[in-house]
């Protein structure tokens, strides 16, 4: 954060002040200076130094900010004599003077060497004000600034991400009305569900978020849509230093939030820790009206989560040219549903389902990192080991009563075991001051074992309800190498790239019916080549203005709950079953955007257009054994596409009112089959269900604007409305959304201390409503606890100063520039 706020005030002095040299006439030549700046002590190079060259009047005629490599180069430099001085906060700024001339206009300083002020930086606020959106060359970042921090859980945070979208109901995640999307925490993967994690995460944890919609070969070409990446806070100061905070948040069930974080730095250790707590109880309840058919089901469910999240870790610097990095992440969760639906029928019977659900799981996640750095300037090898492993169970007690009920109750008991290991050796070599080499191994190795047990949900071919015992196994090993190549001329820079994959899929799915002792087999083998190439163009116009254009090929792997063909969920109207036979889904993604920076701002426009093959879409299928009931599914189909225009900004109209704002939207044929009956359900016969292809044009967009108001310097007050338009679906046809939300914080305690308060959904206008056309007309609405208030309390201890080494992160490195319904 500090780096992204030393980076605005260089540009906004800079801009400043080489408008009113450009005002005074000043005659430049074609003078360039050159350089690397290094931290002193650790021999790193620092990003974001403020270069500052003035004249012999001492007026600040030109200047730069250092890459993330520490160089820099400045060029049309006005004749005479300079002063050029390198800044950053922290350090004690190096002068040096020198002489532009007609004979001699090219300098190289060669490395400046910044030595760190004895004093530390008590007072330097660790994280922004505001938020703030960003376009760089590969992806969109959202710098969290207090204003966002202070809304709960990364959950809470999305909603307000440009492109994003949650699920309130299952807490599922899309990005650009995709769910085909990748959500990683500091470029890895985790074992924990999506929905699960983005709940446990804390806001004030998180540093940014980055939209990586278009990647480059050197990240996993999974997600038909791109990449989400958390990054999260860490901590780099010298000496003991953490923070703390708590949250509350209430509606009709209370949800409490709290965290730690500890940083201890000396010499050549850095040893870092952190825990979280996330307790919430989430009322949801809703409707589902079959018209023609005159039945009204109505849902109640309570959910109730507990989850523990721990880290630890060690930095360990051997010298200037070797790191050594491990850590350890451990989350243990415990939770419950208890839910009520029932079914008024128009006959005026009815049946009520009481379902019972308590689990647990664990997730552990080990980590060791070893960089070797090169003699040569940016010439290093990197090679990553990281472990995921996940042990879930759980059991749902399902009760049935009621005039129109004709079976009896049943247990299911669900044991999840998960594992992933996954090994990178990346290499990067700097051929020239211009042009870099990127080269990468990777194996994945995942492997997912289910085992369920009922003792009466599954039917057999007569209706009668059986005990079983299910198995699914899957696992998936992926090998990979990629190349990527970038070049800079002039005002244009070029990036190529090519991954390569071969992956190897093997199912197997066991049935055994405990009546008669007899198990069926089920086995499944996928194995498959591709490539992924990639490229990038950026052009850089002026300070103003900038463009980019990127391609590249992806590929959708179908989940494990798409290919497990025993049953996923099920209600008394709706059952989802996967399908193993589904085949991957290729995505050829475009996309261009255009950034100009502004006086008080900067506002990004860009387009995309995918082009889909194999597609894979939800299939609504009439159940035989009962054709009131419907079976859920998923199959591919023929090629489709999708195209869509975004527009994001921040912008300050006055010192103490700030703007960050956004527009989405993307259009995209889905294509699927339903089936539908002619007849009423209680009539009907085998020759009623009538198969049709569907299509479906679906055009949505989203509108979100967030307010910041300073009403001074420790009291600020927030303003977020959001707006989803209508979209259809294969099942539904969903109506718009919008809503609200109100905030104040309040810093005290010489800045180290934070007090936060929101109301959200001030208007209650928050909810879930469609109406579905096949197979059965229907009226749908679903709410959930939006309409909360919630406060927090943050406070920051200890001190030091700040140390600029940081360990790379393999899929953070960046380039300048649900459910059922």
């Amino acid at each position: 954060m500090k780096k992204l706020f030393t980076l605005c005030l260089a540009i906004f002095f800079i801009a400043q002040n080489t408008h009113a040299a450009n005002n005074n006439s000043i005659e430049l030549i074609d003078g360039s200076i050159t350089g690397k700046v290094l931290d002193a002590t650790l021999n790193e190079p620092l990003p974001y130094v403020n270069i500052i060259i003035k004249n012999d009047k001492g007026e600040t005629v030109t200047g730069a900010i250092t890459l993330d490599d520490g160089t820099f180069k400045i060029t049309k430099i006005p004749e005479g004599k300079i002063t050029v001085t390198a800044q950053y906060i922290g350090y004690k700024s190096v002068v040096r003077e020198l002489t532009i001339s007609r004979k001699n206009r090219k300098f190289d300083l060669g490395d400046i060497r910044l030595e760190e002020e004895a004093a530390g930086l008590d007072e330097v606020t660790v994280v922004a004000e505001v938020s703030t959106i960003q376009q760089k060359v590969d992806r969109k970042v959202i710098t969290i600034g207090k204003d966002l921090a202070a809304t709960g859980t990364a959950s809470d945070i999305m909603v307000g991400v440009p492109s994003v979208s949650i699920d309130a109901q299952t807490g599922n995640i899309s990005l650009r009305g995709n769910q085909n999307v990748r959500v990683m925490v500091d470029g890895k993967l985790s074992n924990i569900p999506t929905a699960q994690l983005l709940k446990q995460i804390p806001s004030t944890a998180i540093k940014s978020i980055e939209l990586i919609t278009n990647p480059s070969a050197k990240y996993d070409p999974e997600g038909m849509s791109g990449i989400i990446n958390i990054v999260l806070h860490k901590n780099t100061m010298v000496g003991f230093n953490g923070s703390t905070n708590v949250g509350l948040s209430y509606e009709k069930e209370a949800k409490f939030n709290s965290a730690l974080n500890l940083n201890y730095r000396n010499g050549k250790f850095n040893f870092y820790g952190n825990g979280s707590t996330n307790i919430s109880k989430n009322a949801n309840y809703g409707y589902i009206d079959r018209i023609d058919q005159n039945t009204l089901q109505e849902v109640d469910i309570l959910d109730d989560r507990k989850s523990y999240v721990y880290k630890v870790g060690v930095d360990f610097y051997l010298n200037d040219k070797n790191t050594l990095s491990v850590f350890t992440n451990q989350n243990i969760y415990n939770g419950g549903t208890n839910g009520q639906t029932d079914i008024f029928y128009n006959d005026a019977t009815f049946q009520n389902q009481v379902i019972a659900n308590d689990g647990d799981n664990t997730s552990q996640q080990y980590n060791f990192d070893y960089k070797l750095d090169f003699d040569k300037d940016g010439q290093n090898i990197e090679l990553e080991v990281d472990y995921n492993k996940y042990n879930g169970d759980s059991r749902t007690d399902n009760m049935f009563s009621g005039t129109a009920n004709n079976r009896s109750n049943f247990y299911e008991l669900n044991d999840t075991e998960r594992n992933r290991a996954t090994i990178n050796l990346d290499y990067v070599d700097p051929l020239s001051e211009n042009s870099k080499l990127e080269l990468g191994l990777q194996a994945r190795l995942f492997d997912n074992i289910i085992n369920y047990e009922s003792d009466g949900r599954s039917q057999n071919k007569a209706g009668d309800y059986i005990p079983s015992l299910t198995y699914f196994d899957y696992s998936r090993d992926i090998y990979s190498a990629y190349i990527n190549y970038s070049k800079k001329i002039n005002k244009w820079n070029f990036q190529v790239g090519l991954r390569a994959e071969n992956v190897q899929v093997e199912t197997l799915a066991k049935e055994t019916d405990l009546d008669t002792d007899t198990t069926t087999n089920i086995p499944f083998n996928n194995d498959y080549f591709e490539v992924y190439p990639s490229a990038f163009i950026t052009f850089n116009a002026s300070e103003k203005n900038s463009f980019q254009l990127s391609y590249s090929r992806r590929v959708d792997r179908p989940g494990v709950g798409q290919v497990n063909p025993l049953p996923e969920f099920n209600t008394p109207l709706i059952s989802k079953f996967g399908n193993q036979d589904l085949r991957p889904q290729f995505t050829n993604s475009f996309e261009t955007n255009y950034t100009r920076n502004l006086e008080k701002g900067s506002i990004t426009a860009g387009v995309f257009y995918r082009r889909i093959n194999n597609e894979i879409s939800t299939v609504v299928k009439v159940d035989r054994a009962d054709y009131n009931r419907l079976i859920l599914t998923d199959d591919n189909f023929d090629n489709t596409s999708a195209y869509g225009f975004e527009l994001s900004t921040n912008y300050r109209p006055t010192k103490w009112w700030s703007i960050n704002g956004s527009f989405d939207l993307y259009s995209q044929t889905q294509k699927s089959i339903s089936e539908r009956l002619t007849a009423s359900p209680e009539v009907a016969t085998e020759n009623d269900i009538v198969l049709e292809t569907v299509e479906v044009d679906n055009v949505a967009y989203n509108f979100r604007v967030f307010n910041n108001f300073r009403a001074s310097k420790s009291l600020s007050f927030t303003a977020f409305g959001f707006y989803r338009g209508t979209n259809k679906s294969i099942q539904f046809d969903v109506n718009a959304m919008y809503f609200v939300n109100l905030g104040m914080r309040y810093t005290f305690l010489n800045n180290k201390a934070t007090f936060s308060f929101s109301y959200n959904d001030i208007f209650n206008t928050m909810n879930f409503s469609a109406d579905a056309y096949r197979p059965f007309r229907q009226e749908v609405e679903f709410n959930w606890e939006s309409n909360t208030w919630n406060i927090g309390l943050n406070y920051r201890f200890g001190g030091g100063k700040y140390r600029a080494k940081s360990r790379k992160q393999r899929d953070n490195d960046e380039k300048s520039g649900g459910g059922i319904f």
